[in-house]
């Protein structure tokens, strides 16, 4: 993974937008290429001027929904069969039999939120659920809504980071001491609010403290004394003699 993420980190500063669009274009077909990594350096160099960030987003999503679209129609044309080929005990196993299985009965329950999250929080799951998408004949529309927000965010998320992680590191001192203020003005909310809640919190508890004291002592009034029945019996015993 390090030699192909070297690879591509060079190929991308040395080529540019053209082998961007493809190293996203073929890891969102199903081949395993540090795709999330590229994009966060394509940020860094973005905020160093040599790519135009706008652009960067734009090719990545229409790279991304690209790989998607193919490996869909793939699904849909051979899907089963592919799956099934995935799933067999082999000396290379690339997904065992039960994930396959997994991903099916979970696609089924939730086909559209599988889409939507395996574009950006588990992209690793992007082939295979764009094959499910196809073998289970989901409506290309809402798989086409469900894929363009997905790797929109799967897109602005990295390249983001990477952009703002350079510009923070050049504004390094500016960025400390606002985070120390920022802390210290959380702390000092924190610490307020809580002592708030306690002060909220105390009076109901000495009036249900105070409430529950007078309670017993109402119920120990109220009844009789111990020695009372045998008195009572002793006088019914002598009226009847």
């Amino acid at each position: 993974m390090s030699s192909l993420l070297s690879i591509s980190l060079h190929e991308l500063h040395k080529y540019g937008y053209p082998i961007l669009w493809l190293i996203i274009f073929t890891a969102a077909v199903g081949l395993p290429l540090p795709a999330s990594l590229v994009l966060l350096a394509a940020g860094a160099f973005a905020a160093h001027g040599d790519f135009n960030i706008a652009l960067l987003i734009g090719i990545t999503i229409a790279a991304a929904s690209c790989g998607d679209n193919v490996g869909y129609f793939i699904g849909r044309r051979w899907g089963s069969k592919m799956l099934d080929w995935l799933g067999q005990p082999r000396q290379l196993r690339l997904i065992s039999l039960r994930t396959v299985t997994r991903s099916r009965n979970y696609f089924k329950c939730r086909g559209g939120w599988a889409i939507f999250f395996s574009r950006f929080l588990f992209s690793a799951l992007g082939g295979v659920m764009n094959l499910l998408a196809g073998a289970e004949r989901y409506p290309y529309r809402r798989f086409l809504l469900y894929d363009v927000t997905g790797e929109t965010l799967g897109a602005v998320i990295p390249l983001s980071l990477g952009y703002t992680l350079v510009v923070c590191l050049k504004a390094g001192g500016n960025l400390l001491s606002m985070f120390s203020v920022f802390a210290l003005l959380l702390l000092l909310a924190t610490l307020l609010i809580r002592g708030i809640v306690r002060k909220l919190q105390s009076p109901k508890e000495v009036f249900a403290v105070g409430g529950a004291v007078s309670t017993q002592k109402l119920t120990e009034e109220s009844m009789p004394p111990e020695s009372t029945p045998p008195i009572i019996t002793q006088h019914v015993e002598k009226s009847a003699c």
